[in-house]
């Protein structure tokens, strides 16, 4: 009876310190195998688009916490960190209340799923129907394409949504992202496709997206000054649905298929 028990608390305790992960758990963003990086071989040098967390200075996390609404917008954050308030012990009865303006304050995203053939950017062809041995072929862009991805709806502030959105982005899925990047001409792969005798081979490249759904949250904020106190205070809060298309960069999604007749 005791080697029962004895069994049973090492089981609960297992489950305990080993529990199985809850439903909830986000899965891992996986790349499927045809996805490859043109980071290197990309004969158009595209920018980064590292989206670094800005930091608030401490006046500026004073502030955010003193927030009834939370705000993650980086150019707001900035312009806090930019900013001085001068303390002086004589402001007794002191009272003001400052318009910083309307902002997209937050961004909460629901869905990230990736479509990895959002842009078809380049078709070579190879005939070998009159070849009576295996032949090769591979890929090389013909021509500079240019993928560009955006809002699916205009809103205020477009481009500190843009800015939330992809940042969002990037840290579900460890891709770097861009609203618009390039695929230069004459870029090429070594990986060789191999096509048999009689047949017209065909590699078709794609650009690859990442679509991002949720949803913007815009308010009016006010600094507002009593004596040595002061809050952030913001109000008239709304939110808005919104969703982006968001271009992977240096990135092509590649589809060979074999074919007897010309398509």
């Amino acid at each position: 009876m005791k080697k029962l028990c004895k069994a049973t608390l090492i089981v609960l305790l297992s489950f305990s310190f080993f529990g199985v992960q809850p439903i909830h758990a986000t899965k891992p963003f996986k790349i499927p195998d045809s996805v490859a990086s043109i980071s290197k071989e990309n004969t158009y040098p595209n920018a980064s688009q590292d989206q670094p967390t800005l930091q608030p200075s401490k006046l500026a996390q004073e502030l955010l916490d003193t927030s009834e609404v939370a705000i993650e917008n980086p150019h707001l954050i900035k312009m806090l960190n930019e900013s001085t308030i001068s303390g002086t012990p004589l402001a007794v009865g002191y009272r003001a209340t400052v318009f910083l303006g309307k902002w997209a304050l937050g961004y909460e995203s629901n869905e990230t799923v990736a479509n990895w053939e959002y842009k078809k950017i380049n078709t070579n062809r190879a005939d070998n129907r009159g070849g009576e041995q295996t032949t090769e072929m591979r890929y090389s862009q013909e021509r500079q394409f240019r993928v560009k991805g955006d809002l699916t709806a205009k809103v205020p502030n477009a481009e500190d949504v843009r800015s939330m959105m992809m940042q969002k982005a990037m840290k579900k899925t460890s891709l770097p992202l861009a609203f618009e990047t390039v695929v230069g001409a004459g870029t090429k792969r070594d990986q060789m496709y191999k096509i048999a005798a009689k047949k017209l081979g065909y590699l078709n490249a794609y650009a690859p997206a990442v679509n991002e759904k949720g949803k913007v949250t815009y308010g009016e904020v006010y600094l507002v000054l009593k004596g040595n106190k002061r809050k952030l205070v913001v109000k008239n809060v709304t939110s808005q649905g919104i969703g982006a298309w968001i271009p992977v960069q240096d990135h092509v999604t590649f589809s060979f298929q074999l074919s007897a007749q010309p398509r």
